[in-house]
């Protein structure tokens, strides 16, 4: 399909609709939330197992989402998390503040406190990442300064799910943003990158959305190419249904930037 623009995302971009065809957690049935339960495991991999931890993580494209950040906020101080769309900043603050209405997380962070060992302290969890959450800013990643005007410390890490392959129309794009976000991370910095995979489009609501169709090498040439070096990466195939997205498979890489 066409190329979904950043204003057509603007418009109409419904993070309710969003959050209920992607984020809708079933306990016990792996196989509806097969790409989520991939990625969760994954961040807890990268944060609490292998330790990626220190001051400042950046989060690019965050969208109205929480969950990449509950093993992350138990590495790091600050978090700071960005989106193009207002719509999306707004949604996430409607959690943070606990507004009526907000979306129910609670059953994706007693998944990840189970992973963590402990399924009981999932409130004290979610207090975790609202305090670790500093600000919420604007980002466009296609910019040279993908966070505008705003100058922030260079950051220990950066994490960005799923967010490049929409924001793209084409693989120069695409490394362009990499090496944009990358001016956000200092050298030694780690990115711990989610890709959807072999993908054109995808839905929310009814509505469909545009997807930069990106293999495995090209990701991680794109990835060399801004100046980091891969230390791992998982692939799992995709269990959407087609109705929802035409993706292949889901990635998860952990990166580090060069030191010169």
């Amino acid at each position: 399909m066409a190329f979904t623009e950043k204003d057509f995302y603007a418009a109409h971009f419904n993070p309710k609709d969003f959050l209920d065809t992607y984020y809708t957690f079933s306990s016990g049935k792996e196989d509806e939330n097969g790409f989520l339960i991939f990625y969760l495991k994954n961040l807890h991999q990268a944060f609490i197992l292998d330790d990626i931890k220190g001051d400042t993580l950046i989060d690019i494209g965050s969208g109205p989402t929480i969950h990449q950040f509950l093993s992350a906020c138990e590495s790091f101080r600050e978090i700071v998390a960005t989106d193009y769309c207002d719509q999306n900043r707004e949604e996430l603050q409607r959690w943070l503040r606990k507004d009526p209405g907000a979306f129910d997380w609670s059953p994706v962070v007693k998944y990840v406190c189970e992973l963590e060992g402990n399924r009981e302290k999932w409130e004290e969890k979610e207090e975790k990442v609202r305090r670790a959450i500093k600000q919420v800013l604007k980002c466009d990643v296609t910019q040279a300064s993908p966070l505008g005007p705003v100058v922030l410390p260079l950051a220990d890490c950066l994490l960005s799910s799923f967010c490049l392959e929409s924001a793209c129309k084409d693989l120069p794009t695409y490394r362009s943003a990499l090496k944009n976000i990358s001016s956000l991370v200092k050298p030694g910095g780690h990115l711990v990158l989610g890709t959807i995979l072999e993908e054109t489009y995808y839905k929310v609501g009814q509505r469909p959305f545009s997807c930069l169709y990106l293999d495995q090498a090209s990701v991680e040439e794109a990835l060399k190419g801004a100046g980091f070096v891969v230390k791992w990466l998982k692939v799992t195939k995709s269990n959407l249904l087609l109705s929802v997205a035409d993706a292949k498979g889901v990635s998860v890489v952990v990166a580090q930037k060069c030191q010169n």
